[in-house]
């Protein structure tokens, strides 16, 4: 389940342009699917099970068949997509790819209920965390390996052959065959490659003012060009040096170094050593590889992969000019959250961070096409408070915009002074890092789709046969899984800002979490009983503390102290939760139900996170404490008694051990 959850996060978001800023909408069908899977009875909806393959099959051939592009526009928040749109409307693409998901997702979920069913409580739900596991680092392993999408589809075609069997071998083998030779056709295409972050697609370019053109998942990303077409007059490349021309210009940290066109200007421009930081390999790889200068071949050239904050926060270096480049949104951390990638470069913090790190006759800089006004504004009314005067402004067509700061006014000399086209929004912050979002609120859009999956949730549920009624008594373990899923992803964007948001700190929190989970399963089961009260002091005590300590202090911190203290708050209330849950459901009368009633309360945990684009992010560390509240509140009158003892007839006990 996990493996193909991931992969259909990565693939759709990679031909469905929309799905790149909104992966949790494949999250969230994902957990209908399989909550759904898990609440259906028994003896009912093994349809499911016999067509799972099919709706895979047409989930792929039907992206590839239609790709979709966008041009999203909303005065609320940017996108950066597609300059051209393409494929079936974006109001027929995402209801099908969120019903398909769902679909798959609930067949799959389907066999592993009946599975779930064979064994007791708590040793299901180990082997089932054991699976989630091993689907998380091969998803991992193959990312690092860059492979290509067909690797993915035969992966899961195994799997799905070995758990449908010998009976439903033809049944399965023909859409599995269909999907993976649809996956085949898009891998072996020439110029597509696939990084940790994005589909790479590479083209020769026709003209000679650039080389070659790359798109990462389908929008226009960045363009090698050689260096007398970059260091042209009113080039955009130019500006930084230009603007300041007392600075000697000789250390020089390119954050967003991509291809190497920064670089092999800043090395024109007499850099004595240029520090280039890129959060994608591939990228790097493409630049080192085609660049005409071959600007990373140069000695005085230090390549870092790395996440470009996480490397201003470890390094102690000074820089006579740093350079934020190009750092294009093209898609999310994780299917769990709304933060970009490069989100915790935009914030107050990270420009304070980058002016620690000048000389003190340094220089900053940022360009890029910004899309709206109001985006330039914010940014550069950040480096006014910073630096205690306005910034160098440069214009461009389609809102493009070079913005350079000096340490004092007279480390910049301007032929535009950066003035306000209007209110000055209020700067993003390491806990709001949103930078692209004008106001503190829900986007409509996100609210329109996320009242269509409330929706299309109810409807499942209901068209399943699974009766509502029934799953109340497990409103605990709904609750349950709310929180979990808020605290889950508080968690992935802690460790996203303490250590970086790349794809290797993403799985490694993903790990760490189910380690967690899978270390209070074991606890749980060598243990006759438990002090539930004890338990839910512990929970509420580690939120506390969490909420308690500010994340500037452990951003502060030397890395290993950094990592010891991260670990502790993100883990501790997650060990103390899951033993809660693992108690609760070694007791349920229906574990599977139970189980289910958990996986549709996560699916209402991911929506609660757009909470986060109103209050930030460590704002949700209370409605994580209040849903932990509620459930525990709610296990007092469905199951468990105010003593921590179980308040079930002998009957039903004798159904349990059974």
């Amino acid at each position: 389940m996990l493996f193909v959850e991931l992969a259909l996060i990565r693939w759709a978001g990679a031909n469905v342009v929309h799905l790149s800023y909104f992966s949790n909408f494949i999250l969230l069908g994902s957990f209908l699917g399989i909550g759904i899977g898990f609440l259906i009875p028994a003896a009912r909806g093994q349809w499911l099970k016999r067509w799972t393959p099919i709706p895979l099959a047409l989930l792929v051939v039907f992206v590839r068949a239609y790709p979709v592009q966008v041009r999203q526009s909303s005065s609320e928040v940017i996108y950066f997509t597609a300059v051209k749109t393409t494929g079936l409307p974006q109001w027929v693409t995402l209801p099908a790819i969120f019903l398909l998901t769902a679909l798959i997702m609930a067949g799959i979920g389907k066999i592993t209920a009946d599975l779930f069913r064979q064994l007791a409580s708590l040793d299901a739900y180990r082997y089932d965390l054991l699976g989630s596991i091993t689907g998380s680092i091969s998803f991992a392993v193959l990312s690092w390996l860059r492979a290509p999408s067909v690797v993915w589809g035969v992966i899961a075609a195994v799997a799905l052959l070995i758990l449908g069997g010998r009976r439903n071998s033809l049944l399965y083998g023909v859409p599995l065959t269909a999907m993976v030779a649809a996956l085949f056709l898009e891998s072996s295409t020439a110029g597509i490659s696939w990084s940790p972050y994005y589909k790479i697609q590479l083209e020769a370019s026709p003209t000679t003012t650039r080389t070659y053109f790359i798109s990462a998942n389908g929008v226009p990303h960045q363009s090698t060009a050689p260096l007398p077409v970059l260091l042209r007059e009113n080039s955009p490349y130019r500006q930084a040096y230009e603007q300041t021309p007392r600075n000697p210009h000789k250390r020089v940290l390119v954050i967003g170094a991509g291809n190497g066109n920064d670089v092999a200007v800043a090395l024109a421009n007499g850099a004595q050593r240029v520090d280039a930081v890129e959060i994608d390999p591939r990228l790097q790889e493409i630049g080192a590889r085609l660049h005409p200068a071959k600007p990373y071949d140069d000695p005085r050239v230090h390549a870092y992969i790395n996440d470009g904050r996480a490397f201003l926060e470890r390094t102690n270096a000074k820089y006579d000019l740093i350079i934020l480049a190009l750092p294009d949104s093209l898609t999310l951390v994780s299917g769990a959250s709304n933060l970009r990638l490069e989100s915790y470069l935009f914030t107050r913090q990270a420009f304070e961070a980058a002016r620690d790190h000048l000389t003190p006759d340094g220089a900053f800089a940022m360009y890029n096409y910004y899309r709206k006004s109001w985006l330039v504004d914010r940014f550069a009314g950040d480096l006014e408070d910073l630096y205690g005067h306005a910034p160098c402004m440069t214009t461009y067509k389609r809102n493009a915009a070079v913005l350079v700061a000096g340490m004092t006014p007279g480390d910049q000399s301007c032929k535009q002074i950066w003035q306000p086209s209007g209110p000055v929004p209020a700067a993003a912050t390491d806990d709001h890092p949103f930078p692209y979002l004008l106001h503190r609120t829900i986007p409509t859009i996100y609210l329109g789709a996320l009242g269509a999956i409330l929706l299309v949730t109810l409807l499942s549920v209901r068209l399943a046969g699974v009766r509502i009624r029934s799953t109340v008594r497990y409103t605990d373990m709904f609750l349950l899984g709310a929180a979990f899923m808020l605290l889950e992803t508080k968690n992935v964007i802690g460790f996203a800002l303490y250590f970086g948001t790349t794809w290797l700190v993403n799985a490694l929190v993903f790990f760490g979490v189910l380690v967690s989970v899978l270390a209070a399963v074991e606890v749980r089961r060598r243990l006759r009983r438990v002090n539930l009260l004890l338990l839910q002091l512990l929970l509420f005590g580690s939120l506390a503390v969490a909420w308690l300590v500010p994340v500037q202090s452990v951003l502060s911190l030397p890395f290993a102290a950094r990592l010891a203290a991260a670990i502790a708050l993100a883990f501790a209330p997650i060990f103390c939760a899951n033993l809660i849950f693992s108690d609760r459901l070694a007791l349920a009368p229906d574990p599977t139900s139970a189980f289910g009633a958990n996986l549709l309360g996560a699916l209402t945990g991911g929506a609660l996170e757009y909470l986060a684009l109103v209050t930030g992010y460590q704002a949700l560390l209370l409605i994580v404490a209040m849903l932990y509240l509620g459930a525990c509140i709610a296990m007092h009158f469905t199951g468990r008694g105010p003593d921590g003892g179980m308040t079930r007839t002998p009957k039903e006990t004798v159904a349990v051990k059974t």
